[in-house]
């Protein structure tokens, strides 16, 4: 069995980056008002974006972060064509 295929990130634009966070923040009642940007970093073994998130109401931080973090496990950044 192949491993690293199995847990492999899926490439996606940064639009489909923003619109995954976006659609993951509205589902939790704590985390619908945050505001976000989507950052490309310089690309490491474990990412290569990040979130940058404000207006972020005090009892909504814990779960946005952990949401997005979710998120980031699972997606890479594709390169720019």
């Amino acid at each position: 069995m192949d491993f690293e295929a199995l847990f492999a990130k899926t490439p996606a634009t940064l639009d489909e980056l923003r619109t995954r966070v976006s659609h993951a923040l509205q589902r939790h009642p704590l985390c619908r008002h945050v505001e976000f940007d989507i950052v490309s970093t310089p690309r490491t073994r474990r990412t290569n974006w990040t979130v940058s998130m404000r207006s972020v109401q005090p009892g909504a931080l814990w779960p946005a972060h952990e949401i997005v973090a979710d998120i980031q496990e699972a997606y890479e950044l594709a390169a720019a064509a």
